[in-house]
């Protein structure tokens, strides 16, 4: 059976997409048959970030209308085995989805495909698009920025994970949360310009997944279509597989959260260096 693993926040652009694309692909790395969903209808932007924009006939919508099947809809990634994407429809508006049409869609990925994971990538805010992401998740990675309203807006989305879902209704074991915190710079902390790992983890309370620093390697990763967790010369595609071993049990140490003090002749030559801008 398939676990179904929802990438929320309250707020729009802190990165689920980005680790959405980041986690299949970990995940699938890692020899786990993974398919990756953009529940964003209307404005789809997972394709670009996989790099498959170019190969969308079919789309989730018309999966759920009978307009296709689920074959037809599925693009398998060029790069890693396992890995497989259902865009979202770029001209349907979020109506469009139906709980029922998302279960059907759901119990075929895992009964008929047999996939190990299935990550549903989350649209922002508490409208239907986001509800029906979360409805059926056994697993919530709730995404957010170290800035007091991107913490807030998370904090509400916890409420309806614990209160909306298909597992809350039935009854049934909760939801299991982590939270995942990006673009991270613990220079910026002490300069008191953003939220310590502390202080959200003291907000939110539920247990850290893994820390993604403020990186360029992100950007340049989602213009080439490439999802950053390949990427890894980068700091951010080492701390997403950092969080996917983690996610998978592991015991892996936390990176990237400590301001990194320059050695002396580091130091030295900065300082040289400045000198002979201002001269």
């Amino acid at each position: 059976m398939a676990k179904i693993v929802v990438v929320t926040s309250g707020k729009g652009g802190v990165g689920k997409t980005t680790t959405s694309a980041a986690l299949s692909a970990g995940l699938a790395t890692r020899g786990y048959k993974t398919c990756v969903i953009d529940f964003d209808v209307g404005l789809r932007n997972l394709d670009l970030i996989m790099g498959c924009e170019r190969r969308v006939i079919y789309d989730f919508i018309n999966v759920i209308h009978g307009e296709a099947n689920l074959n037809q809809a599925l693009i398998k990634d060029k790069r890693i085995d396992n890995l497989y994407i259902l865009p979202a429809s770029q001209t349907r508006d979020k109506d469009a989805l139906t709980t029922e049409g998302v279960s059907k869609v759901l119990n075929l990925l895992q009964d008929k495909f047999e996939f190990d994971y299935i990550i549903c990538d989350s649209p922002a805010g508490i409208e239907k698009g986001a509800y029906l992401a979360m409805h059926f998740a056994d697993t919530a990675i709730v995404v957010t920025n170290p800035e007091v309203s991107s913490v807030r807006d998370s904090d509400r989305i916890l409420g309806m994970l614990s209160s909306r879902t298909q597992r809350a209704c039935e009854s049934l074991e909760p939801i299991k949360e982590f939270l995942l915190l990006t673009r991270y710079s613990p220079e910026r902390v002490e300069k008191g310009e953003m939220l310590s790992l502390d202080d959200v983890k003291d907000i939110l309370q539920i247990p850290l997944l893994g820390v993604i620093p403020e990186s360029r390697a992100v950007l340049k990763a989602s213009n080439m279509g490439v999802p950053v967790i390949l990427d890894q010369e980068s700091d951010a595609g080492q701390a997403y597989t950092d969080a996917i071993a983690r996610f998978l049990g592991e015991d892996t140490p936390m990176r990237f959260v400590d301001n990194k003090k320059k050695g002396l002749l580091k130091r030295l030559f900065s300082t040289r260096a400045k000198e002979k801008v201002t001269t």
